[in-house]
């Protein structure tokens, strides 16, 4: 059953958004231009899909000729698509002055009396259920529909004692600390893994002194070879290659493009799989990105070009090089021919192997916080889903398992 159609139980009733909470209006005699610096939200600094603040610029108030007047503590609701639609939108808890201006694209709510917890309504809001009842009444015209004010007002609300307002914001606001949390330690590890590549590829492992190369400095003992010299092309029936328009969202085998995604989609089709008796380096033509693919799947077809690395090689640290290149963009067009006459470091066997076990180590510890992150965003849509409707009380949950974040725990209305 969907959210809007629930029963609600404890005696509670639907009510309106409307009922608790109005639009903040800039009051009359305010004058923005008497102003030195005011501050300032664009769209672009607008947070996505659960952290609280927005960035704030600083614009002299002369310069305020249009913009949404907002007080701090008020609710920052993107009212244009797909900005809406993508979860848009900011509690500006830390605005650096009393009142601020944002994009005209968003719509400021604020409480109309003591005792709502604002927070209730941000987590509400990021249901997909109410952003899609909410985007389904938009008015414009393609590509510039906007959300009327009237219908956030008048969107259905879960009706709460505001001691439980309190009680189940806290809960999801502790979920959404640790999702950040999970987030900002991904990519931590990612700069740390950046920063080891860069002294790994400098320096070696074995205290040597250093030479200098066309590529910058290495270990004495370390070679040069141009990529064309280190791989040469996997060979295969290109029928097997499977388009874009054929990718299945569940599925038997996974597909690998030369997009960002690790795993572009699915499909069933056993007659297309590739079963590397090897590791492949998959080089995507057209975007730069390389993929390390070391199990059965089956390769997407647009700008793929599988690579193995020659016996000189350990594959997952010409893997390892490979992806710290920086190659020159050519805009979409294919790189290939760029990549192949560039140069990479050839150290032995054995220290290729030992820096491997280095990277792999970090690239464990970015895939744990990744994938803690995702059960955390699964936890946060199941409570929040079932916290509203009251089909969980939030005195029954126990969520200290999910540990500390490491900002302390405080949460504040």
């Amino acid at each position: 059953m969907g959210l809007l159609d629930t029963a609600l139980g404890d005696g509670r009733r639907w009510v309106r958004v409307g009922d608790y909470f109005e639009v903040t209006r800039k009051p009359r005699g305010l004058k923005v231009a008497d102003y030195g610096a005011v501050p300032f939200v664009p769209m672009e600094a607008i947070p996505q899909g659960g952290p609280y603040e927005p960035r704030y610029d600083a614009k002299p108030g002369p310069e305020i000729t249009s913009g949404t007047y907002f007080e701090r503590g008020d609710l920052l609701i993107a009212k244009i698509t797909p900005s809406f639609e993508n979860g848009k939108q900011a509690l500006a808890k830390g605005l650096p002055a009393p009142f601020g201006y944002a994009t005209t694209e968003v719509i400021p709510l604020r409480p109309t009396a003591l005792g709502i917890d604002k927070r209730l309504l941000f987590f509400y809001l990021l249901h997909p259920e109410i952003r899609s009842y909410v985007a389904e009444r938009m008015e414009g015209s393609t590509g510039r529909r906007r959300v009327p004010e009237q219908v956030l007002l008048d969107l259905p609300y879960p009706e709460f004692p505001p001691e439980n307002q309190q009680a189940i914001a806290d809960t999801l606001e502790f979920i959404t600390r640790q999702i950040e949390f999970e987030e900002r330690s991904a990519r931590t590890t990612e700069e740390l893994k950046r920063s080891a590549m860069r002294e790994l590829f400098t320096r070696g492992l074995r205290g040597e002194p250093l030479k200098d190369t066309e590529i910058g400095p290495m270990p004495e003992s370390w070679g040069i070879r141009t990529v064309a010299e280190s791989v040469h092309p996997f060979r295969f029936n290109r029928s097997k290659q499977v388009p874009k328009s054929a990718y299945q969202k569940v599925g038997r085998w996974p597909v690998i493009d030369q997009g960002q995604e690790d795993v572009a989609g699915y499909t069933n089709d056993s007659e297309k799989v590739i079963t590397p008796d090897r590791p492949i380096i998959i080089f995507g033509d057209h975007t730069r990105i390389f993929k390390f693919v070391d199990f059965p799947f089956v390769l997407g077809a647009d700008g793929t070009k599988p690579l193995l690395a020659r016996d000189e090689y350990i594959p997952k640290f010409l893997f390892y090089v490979l992806s710290a290149l920086e190659i020159p963009a050519r805009g979409y067009n294919r790189h290939f021919t760029v990549l192949s006459e560039m140069c990479v470091p050839h150290p032995a066997l054995d220290e290729q192997r030992e820096i491997v076990a280095i990277l792999d180590a970090i690239d464990r510890k970015i895939e744990l916080h990744r994938r803690k992150k995702q059960v955390l965003e699964e936890l946060f849509k199941a409570l929040l889903h079932k916290l509203m409707t009251g089909e969980i009380h939030v005195d029954a949950l126990n969520l200290s398992a999910l540990g500390a974040t490491g900002d302390g725990d405080q949460v504040s209305r």
